[in-house]
């Protein structure tokens, strides 16, 4: 399990584990928030083709998925 501080996440590096259409480096582009503050999702952009995802930023803590920096 990747520990992860959500506050922190922006612009952070991720590697995709199982990378799919050739989209194995990710960027942090955008933290959700909701009124008070706290990060509910995130914008995940792949490097090579730019394309974005968006999902909840506990999916980047499963180890098997996701490993921090780019490798």
């Amino acid at each position: 399990m990747n520990r992860v501080n959500p506050a922190k996440l922006l612009l952070s590096k991720w590697t995709a584990a199982h990378p799919r259409n050739k989209e194995k480096h990710f960027l942090v582009t955008e933290l959700f928030r909701d009124e008070e503050g706290t990060v509910l999702e995130i914008e995940l952009q792949a490097v090579m083709t730019r394309r974005a995802e968006r999902l909840a930023w506990q999916t980047l803590q499963n180890a098997e998925a996701w490993r921090m920096g780019w490798k």
